[in-house]
């Protein structure tokens, strides 16, 4: 039945949802228990499903006390937008779109609807339709924060296991005693070439390097941003000891950094066996060919 407030007229349809989701809390946290949103995540135990359902139920509440049931920044949501993004990565690393995970948020409104109609049977019709417009507005404001915060989360995993890819094909490898080389392959942007300065200057100082060798020979294009940023990592090698070797430029790249007329103040060799030729011939030892003098 319809609650009223203190001066005899009904409540306001937010406030009417508020009363109702306070009273219907148990039974709509025990629905949505058995949804896929739910069940599928909270996989160990279904008590844990009923709380994270009632931690859910009791948002909705205070969002709908403060008659905010638009607004997806509502204060109410702030306490359960992380249980949401995990809800939301959860199903998403299970392999369901953007659009299946959103049809499962829709899922749970149902459940609800039905529980509030019949708990105001008895009310005016006008009273129910606009305490129903009143929850079905919450309830796409409920799936609209838990995509946009689903959304934010993959976008953050996203970026993290980019720039762990990025690591993982930035490797740095010892050729000699205190000799370490970076072969670059792929495209180089302002990001990778960042984390080739700060992986390269790390090999530096733990292998005490004397030289460092970076082999471009696998790199297509060089635009001025990035050939900017290898000067600024040879320049940093030097501040910190060690002579930087490039090798590998292709006849591309070499033509641009000319026509960029940028100042390449650095070591260049053909390729990274003559650059590590070099290093070694600096550091006073040359590896000899044993077949060099034989037909």
């Amino acid at each position: 039945m319809p609650e009223h407030e203190a001066d005899g007229q009904l409540a306001t349809p937010s406030h009417e949802v508020r009363d109702f989701l306070h009273r219907r809390r148990e039974q709509i946290a025990q629905r949505w228990a058995d949804e896929p949103l739910f069940r599928t995540v909270f996989t160990v135990s279904r008590d844990e499903a009923v709380e994270a359902g009632k931690a859910v139920v009791d948002a909705l509440a205070e969002v709908a006390d403060s008659e905010q049931v638009e607004d997806p920044d509502a204060a109410g949501f702030s306490g359960v937008r992380e249980q949401l993004a995990r809800m939301g990565v959860a199903r998403s690393r299970a392999g369901l779109s953007n659009t299946q995970v959103s049809s499962e948020l829709a899922a749970l409104r149902p459940p609800v609807e039905n529980l509030l109609a019949a708990d105001l049977e008895q009310a005016p019709p006008e009273h129910l339709r606009a305490c129903s417009t009143a929850l079905t507005v919450l309830m796409g404001t409920l799936r609209l924060v838990a995509m946009q915060t689903a959304l934010s989360e993959w976008q953050a995993l996203s970026d993290r296991q980019r720039m762990q890819l990025m690591e993982v094909a930035t490797p740095v490898i010892r050729l000699w005693d205190g000799v370490v080389a970076v072969p670059l392959i792929g495209t180089l942007d302002s990001a990778r070439s960042q984390i080739v300065m700060e992986t390269l200057l790390n090999a530096v100082v733990e292998q005490h390097a004397r030289f460092a060798i970076l082999d471009i020979t696998g790199v297509p294009t060089v635009d001025s941003l990035v050939a900017q940023h290898l000067m600024k990592t040879v320049a940093a090698a030097r501040l910190m000891g060690a002579e930087c070797i490039v090798s590998g430029i292709r006849p591309a790249i070499a033509q641009t950094i000319v026509h960029l007329g940028l100042d390449l103040d650095v070591i260049t060799r053909a390729n990274l066996a003559d650059a590590l030729g070099y290093a070694l011939h600096q550091l006073g030892t040359d590896i000899v060919n044993p077949g060099a003098g034989q037909r």
